[in-house]
């Protein structure tokens, strides 16, 4: 009887032990891991507002970005270094200065916009997909504006912009979003980070 005593009390101690190093000994969580992005797109597509409204910003204090910017976009298992570019007529063509050290691409279009915007658009896209210092990389697409009469659907911007044969080989996600709902929008980023996070286990290139 007091071996079994015995016993139950040692047991007893080595619980205790275990979970006070469970409690004491813990250590802080590991850091998320941290990517930069570029963020592109038409003047008025919505680059701004999306990224704000993660950043959990004042919809008051948006402002149109007429060069760049830099947002730090936190999610749950990764921090996002978002660079967005200004997207007027006369600051998209110094785009390509700020592709060095991106590790991954967002472009936001208006999926309502005028035709003439739609193609300039898909030449932009185009352009972004095939550049040098970008092709490699995962690129998350928004078709934003999807709350508009006049919104074309997914399938209609995969097949207009020829996603399909010019993506072909590369790593790309096409999504809906409008500020109507964030949570798509936060998992299509949420996507983007897997892409990331595949490509950082990837075995490096010779």
């Amino acid at each position: 009887m007091s071996e079994c005593i015995q016993l139950s009390f040692a047991v007893c101690r080595i619980g205790i032990y275990t979970c006070f190093r469970a409690l004491c000994c813990k250590g802080p969580p590991p850091p998320r891991p941290e990517y930069d992005l570029v963020c592109i797109g038409l003047t008025g597509s919505g680059k701004t507002s999306l990224l704000s409204q993660l950043c959990s910003e004042s919809p008051e204090n948006i402002v149109s970005t007429t060069g760049f910017s830099i947002k730090a976009v936190p999610f749950q298992n990764a921090i996002l270094n978002v660079k967005e570019l200004g997207g007027a007529d006369n600051i998209r063509k110094y785009w390509s200065r700020y592709y060095q050290g991106s590790q991954g691409v967002i472009f936001v279009l208006d999926s309502a916009s005028s035709e003439d915007d739609l193609e300039t658009a898909r030449n932009e896209l185009h352009s972004a997909l095939q550049h040098p210092q970008l092709c490699t990389l995962p690129f998350l697409i928004l078709a934003n504006h999807q709350d508009k009469p006049a919104a074309r659907s997914v399938q209609e911007i995969k097949k207009y912009f020829e996603l399909e044969p010019l993506a072909r080989g590369k790593r790309w996600i096409l999504k809906p979003c409008s500020l109507d709902d964030m949570e798509a929008v936060k998992d299509s980023f949420s996507l983007l980070i897997n892409l990331l996070e595949e490509r950082d286990f990837e075995p490096s290139r010779m």
